[in-house]
């Protein structure tokens, strides 16, 4: 980006966000605008990341970007606007263009007026074909646009129960108006498994855009094949059955009721510790008293706190069974990790966890600790069983690569993209 660059960038943000201003006064910006949208033979790509700041969100578009061969679906150019540390996850590439502004680094009302306001005379100005808003809203007027269904949450009402009616709660509610507001307009909608889908559309009802279903991929350095399984006799006091559960601890986690069935396998003399890993959240006073109560001398039960995400693999790499017990996902990327690194799971039956594990797993009721300790007893005792599925959701999770996730988003966008131009994506 040349000075020039930025500073007509500067001069439109600053017209956009004085709406007292706002005008076509300055005819060589739009000079700029018209010199960029010819620029190039191909198509020409917007992401709106400026609500992408943590977390998976965060993951999938450095991963996404770094498999993704853009050109082999028609676009020449690819442009980001997010802040300076979404921006510098993401490796540098030919045919990407990287934006910021000190807007982009403020409170949300900020960064929504500026997505509002001037994103879309920013997507025009750079000649951008289509426009992606994979945080899942858009305040724009620009078109087309496609968006991206990542939290479940504020679609679930009996998940959102479990917080009560607090601030936090009301947030959620916002969040599902906002977010269901953007995909009746959006041109395209892609989700990340058919539950949830199915989840979102019971709220919004049908979609005028187009709906396609792309699951997340998994990072090559978390799959490991499975190991040969100890013997049920070979855990001991000293050699104990290693039992992972990583995921933030939240309402919908379940971690507390993990904890007590681990506690009640104890109690029955089997050899077995749990390690926690993930940030504190919604549930981590549940967890507490749990752990005061069962393990006060914290002999058993580890709780690790967060983790970086470039250490997760060596964690996966030294536990013997994968336990996940959430009851509500969009994509569960921590099941998918953990059927990569060769780990036998145990696993929630709720929400989209089936349709990632299939029958690679064994299956528990997230909210009661009586079926989760059956589940890990009936792994712990047989290492057949734990060798037979460990293998099943290794080759599973092998399935899931983000370079068929980058192809297939890619792919989408130049579909929806050509038929917005040819007027067959209809006037949303």
């Amino acid at each position: 980006m040349t000075p020039e660059d930025c500073r007509q960038d500067e001069k439109l943000e600053r017209a956009c966000l004085d709406e007292n201003n706002y005008g076509l006064e300055d005819q060589n910006i739009w000079l700029h605008v018209e010199l960029n949208r010819h620029k190039s033979t191909g198509l020409t790509l917007g992401i709106d990341a400026s609500n992408i700041r943590t977390g998976g969100g965060v993951t999938h578009l450095e991963e996404v970007l770094r498999a993704a061969s853009p050109s082999a679906q028609g676009f020449a150019k690819v442009i980001v606007w997010a802040s300076q540390a979404t921006l510098a996850r993401i490796e540098d590439r030919p045919w990407l263009t990287k934006r910021s502004s000190p807007v982009l680094e403020g409170h949300y009302l900020r960064r929504a007026l500026w997505q509002h306001n001037c994103l879309g005379v920013f997507a025009r100005t750079e000649g951008c074909n289509l426009l992606f808003a994979p945080g899942g809203s858009f305040a724009t007027d620009f078109r087309p646009v496609v968006t991206m269904s990542r939290n479940l949450l504020p679609f679930e009402w009996k998940e959102l129960r479990r917080y009560g009616w607090n601030l936090h709660t009301l947030k959620f509610l916002l969040l599902r108006w906002i977010q269901g507001r953007s995909f009746r307009k959006a041109n395209g909608v892609i989700f990340l498994t058919a539950y949830a889908r199915n989840a979102v559309l019971e709220v919004t009802g049908t979609l005028q855009g187009e709906c396609m279903i792309i699951p997340h991929g998994i990072n090559p350095r978390f799959t490991k094949p499975p190991r040969t399984q100890r013997l049920f006799t070979d855990f001991t006091k000293a050699q104990p059955c290693r039992v992972l559960y990583v995921s933030i601890v939240d309402m919908y986690k379940h971690q507390w009721q993990v904890a007590e069935a681990v506690a009640k396998l104890r109690s029955e003399d089997i050899p077995i510790v749990l390690e926690l890993v993930g940030p504190p959240a919604g549930g981590m006073n549940q967890l507490k008293e749990t752990l005061h109560r069962v393990d006060p001398k914290e002999t058993f039960i580890t709780y690790r706190g967060a983790v970086p995400y470039e250490k997760l693999d060596a964690i996966y790499a030294s536990a013997d069974i994968g336990i996940f017990a959430s009851s509500c996902e969009n994509m569960p990327n921590i099941l998918l990790e953990g059927m990569g690194a060769g780990l036998p799971m145990a696993c929630s039956r709720m929400g989209p966890m089936p349709e990632i594990l299939g029958d690679a797993g064994i299956y528990f009721d997230p909210e009661d600790a009586h079926s989760i300790a059956r589940a890990l007893r009936e792994l712990i005792e047989s290492p057949m069983l734990r060798a037979e599925l460990a293998q099943a959701g290794f080759n599973r999770a092998r399935t899931f690569s983000w370079t068929r996730c980058a192809n297939e988003t890619f792919g989408f966008l130049a579909r929806i993209a050509h038929e917005a131009s040819t007027g067959r994506g209809g006037n949303l």
